[in-house]
């Protein structure tokens, strides 16, 4: 049942992006004192974890499915589906929230509360971590222990870029699929988290032409031609298989198909743009091109 939720959250939270200004006095002068965190944004969470700062979580979102101990932590709600009771009900000294968390006028009650709200940029960008890693820091007070994070993800980014410009062979096509319903494809184009990571992975989106995540005609996806269909793990009947994907009538003349080649990785280690983001895209270049980053 957790698995269930965790993927029907991350699904959403792919494709809606809603930025909100404010908390910028709270990140600048920092909150070292806090002890009674609300962390909204899986990845904000994981990095409080990277930090040492676990025990000062007082609750999470519904995002927040990693590290696995984070799982314990009272959930107060999907991140784009707040409630301002759920979390002020926390007793929190700290919201600390991903940018695009909601909705608009719960953020706004959240701000006019006295508590203080800081709100993370997260851009799906692999070279915009360690600036996020940074803010988070700053934002509990732990600069000194988020500045060696960062560096050290910064640093990977770098050297898998410099790997995978070594990759001799053609690019392959990688079509994202974040869902199907009806026999349409919900596809990641072009300015997605989607996009970034399979270019982190030396391959070529093959949805590009579309900004967004958008469902595709079906002669889009015969026009696409993907060597590899990724997708976000899931169960029941969330799940995308070889069977559902590749037997759908467009997909089938496809080279993806014809070698049933789909790749499924955890929603958050793919989509999260953290500090495991340069493992992700290192697992997923793997497995695109076999033996090329050994």
């Amino acid at each position: 049942m957790i698995y269930r939720l965790s993927i029907r959250t991350l699904c959403a939270a792919v494709i809606i992006g809603v930025g909100f200004a404010g908390g910028a006095a709270a990140a600048d002068k920092g909150n070292p004192e806090a002890k009674r965190i609300v962390s909204i944004g899986g990845t904000i969470t994981e990095i409080l974890y990277d930090l040492g700062a676990q025990d000062r979580i007082v609750a999470r979102d519904s995002t927040s499915s990693f590290p696995q101990e984070a799982m314990g932590k009272p959930d107060v709600g999907y991140m784009r589906a707040l409630s301002a009771e759920g979390i002020l009900g926390q007793k929190p000294d700290l919201i600390l929230m991903e940018e695009g968390s909601g909705p608009p006028p719960v953020i706004e009650i959240l701000k006019a509360s006295e508590v203080p709200v800081v709100v993370i940029p997260s851009p799906p960008d692999g070279k915009k971590i360690g600036e996020k890693i940074r803010n988070i820091g700053a934002a509990v007070g732990l600069s000194d222990k988020a500045e060696p994070l960062a560096a050290k993800t910064d640093e990977s980014v770098k050297d898998l870029a410099d790997k995978i410009a070594k990759i001799s062979t053609a690019k392959k096509k990688v079509l994202f699929v974040l869902s199907m319903a009806n026999g349409r494809v919900l596809a990641g184009g072009a300015n997605t988290g989607a996009g970034e990571i399979i270019a982190m992975a030396g391959a070529e989106n093959a949805a590009a032409s579309v900004n967004g995540y958008k469902p595709l005609s079906d002669e889009a996806v015969i026009a696409a031609q993907p060597d590899f269909v990724l997708a976000m793990q899931a169960g029941g009947e969330r799940a995308i298989t070889p069977e559902k994907v590749f037997g759908l009538p467009s997909m089938q003349t496809t080279p993806a198909a014809a070698n049933k080649s789909l790749v499924t990785m955890d929603g958050l280690l793919l989509l999260g743009f953290g500090p495991r983001t340069p493992e992700a895209a290192r697992e997923l270049a793997a497995k695109i091109y076999p033996g090329a980053l050994n």
